[in-house]
């Protein structure tokens, strides 16, 4: 079976990479990374994503949006890693997968319209400090009433959100997702300090906070919500490594040591080629991944588990690559090299890092014991 992205979704990567070329480049990514007392939300990107459908591309048409699936969504989330983009769509494409997964109609209704047009900017606390991406990792719990309590970090955009998804587990023992309003009694959003200067992330403590529960939220919709989250990290991954990697190419191809372009020896080119293949071989892996739970096949699990675990090795490697096969100048403040090495290692450990996804396609395929919740669960 042939399997490849249709002429209409390589022409919304295409569209969004040009924009970002010509409107939002490294020197205004730079901006964002250097201000960090700013937000990290510039304005005119975010007006562009609501303007563009970048942020409407999940939501159904019924509810304003453009009615699509994750496949066209990792085509966006690519373009974001290549340009190393700051913001908050990821948080809020995902409240918003949140709200169409486990919300009632009415909040549907009153969310969704506003999450496609970018007037509202949300985010999700899927897991609390030291915690991993999965059930056990929840440090909120919620009380008969609906109250919350616990902490959750780190959470994206937590200081500019308008409404946080929260993860928490229920008398029952479920997990439940709920909407909670950052400026309610009890709640505290303090910033924290991050390596990776193309986000902003905080603490969010709750102290018997009153919550909406979002009445179709279970652990099993939690896990599937976990399962996007990571297939759009690792996509934002292979990006970001695609894009570093051109760079590193391009570079060598001119830079001169020992009168011949450094690409040229051999060495170099092997592990450039071996390199491609690995970038090559994750963004299938991640487009298959998007594909099954589109559709619902019967190992979406494994290929989401498959899909972050290669991105995160490969964006890592490879960006590591970046700064080394530039020489001096790539390990300089001046030089971009360090926002893909950045971001790239901020990612790896999001929604699951290599290690935690290598124990659950062995639980998966062969049984083997793992540290994860068992499957289906994340």
């Amino acid at each position: 079976m042939y399997f490849a992205l249709t002429e209409e979704q390589q022409a919304l990567g295409d569209t969004v990479r040009d924009y970002l070329a010509d409107r939002f480049d490294l020197k205004a990514v730079r901006a964002v990374f250097e201000d960090s007392g700013g937000d990290g939300h510039p304005a005119e990107l975010w007006k562009a994503a609501g303007e563009q459908g970048w942020l409407a591309v999940l939501v159904p048409k019924a509810h304003d949006g453009l009615g699509l699936g994750l496949v066209d969504a990792q085509v966006v989330a690519r373009a974001f890693g290549a340009g190393v983009v700051p913001g908050p769509w990821l948080p809020t494409l995902l409240a918003g997968e949140a709200v169409r997964l486990a919300g009632s109609d009415g909040h549907k209704r009153a969310l969704l319209p506003r999450i496609a047009t970018g007037d509202l900017v949300a985010t999700v606390a899927l897991r609390g400090p030291s915690g991993r991406y999965g059930p056990s990792g929840v440090r909120v719990a919620a009380d008969v009433a609906g109250r919350l309590t616990g902490s959750a970090l780190p959470v994206e955009y937590a200081e500019v959100a308008q409404t946080v998804v929260v993860a928490a587990t229920e008398t029952s023992g479920d997990v439940g997702l709920y909407l909670v309003d950052p400026r309610s009694p009890g709640v505290t959003v303090s910033g924290l300090d991050s390596y990776d200067g193309t986000v902003r992330t905080a603490s969010v403590l709750l102290d018997a906070v009153s919550a909406q529960r979002l009445p179709g939220s279970s652990t099993a919709v939690f896990a599937d919500l976990l399962d996007r989250a990571a297939v759009l990290t690792a996509a934002d991954l292979v990006g970001l490594a695609r894009e570093a990697l051109v760079r590193t190419v391009t570079y060598d191809r001119d830079r001169v040591q020992f009168g011949r372009p450094v690409g040229s020896f051999q060495a170099l080119k092997h592990h450039l080629a071996d390199l491609h293949l690995a970038v090559t071989m994750a963004g299938h892996a991640v487009l298959y991944a998007a594909h099954a739970l589109d559709v619902g096949l019967a190992d979406r699990r494994l290929a989401v588990a498959v899909a972050k675990s290669k991105a995160g090795d490969t964006a890592r490697e490879v960006t590591g690559t970046m700064i080394q096969y530039h020489g001096g100048i790539g390990y300089t403040w001046e030089h971009e090299a360090h926002f893909f090495y950045k971001r790239a290692k901020r990612e790896v450990y999001s929604y699951g890092d290599p290690v935690q996804h290598r124990e659950r396609v062995a639980a998966l395929t062969i049984g083997a014991p793992s540290a994860l919740s068992a499957p289906p669960l994340f």
